[in-house]
């Protein structure tokens, strides 16, 4: 019998293999194809003088090709891990040796590989978040680019709130197994396995590795608060630097 993590990703994958013909356009407003949140990532891109970026979670590469046209001689390669979205990007144009078929928690490539590496909305996705976060900074050398899920400003203020203490007392994830069934994640229709995550999560090991950290709420404000965007956007883009 297959354990929990592995049913979880069996169900994910069957998700994205049966909607891959279809994915950018039921996807067409999510991550990489936000032009208010991505102009961030290309201007400080283009301020690190970046010359190579790996997208983890690539999908069927819209993200790749969005980034080619923003950053014009930008080294861009692409990992995923669902073989029917890796041959939908090369039918949409990516070419095939620039997106990789692996796992976040396991990238194919030595350290400090990429001046860059960027994911948009893949974490809330992986089982195992942080992991995904360790290996894409093993991988980067100037800089990551994390836009995902922050579940602190999702829902009334009440409900923000309690996540917020739960998670300071060690107590969130009891919390989402009980509200979860046991399984600890959710499955809807638009957005396949989900669970429930936030940037702040994996903030640790971001922290140890950049020089500076910016956050950029990436949806708009809920309430006005000075705990922006902890408290008040319900996606963060995360720009870790190094010098």
């Amino acid at each position: 019998m297959a354990s929990k993590p592995d049913h979880a990703v069996a169900i994910q994958r069957k998700y994205y293999t049966d909607t891959a013909d279809r994915y950018e356009s039921m996807h067409a407003h999510e991550g990489g194809t936000d032009a208010s949140i991505t102009k961030f990532m290309y201007a400080l891109a283009r301020m690190l003088e970046i010359r190579s970026i790996l997208d983890v979670g690539t999908a069927t590469g819209a993200g790749m090709r969005n980034i080619k046209e923003a950053l014009p001689g930008t080294f861009v390669c692409g990992v995923e891990p669902v073989a029917a979205l890796v041959r939908q990007a090369a039918q949409n144009g990516n070419a095939p040796s620039l997106v990789v078929q692996a796992t976040g928690e396991a990238l194919p490539f030595p350290d400090a590989s990429f001046d860059a590496v960027c994911e948009f909305a893949t974490l809330h996705h992986a089982a195992n978040p942080t992991a995904v976060v360790k290996e894409m900074l093993r991988v980067a050398r100037k800089a990551v680019f994390i836009c995902d899920s922050n579940r602190f400003g999702q829902g009334p203020l009440p409900a923000r709130l309690l996540k917020l203490v739960l998670y300071k007392a060690k107590l969130w994830g009891a919390f989402n197994y009980l509200r979860t069934g046991g399984k600890g994640y959710s499955i809807t229709e638009g957005d396949g396995l989900a669970y429930s995550y936030s940037v702040y999560d994996s903030m640790e090991p971001i922290a140890r590795w950049a020089n500076r950290v910016i956050l950029i709420p990436a949806t708009g404000l809920v309430n006005a608060s000075w705990y922006h965007p902890l408290l008040t956007s319900s996606g963060i883009l995360v720009c870790a630097l190094k010098d």
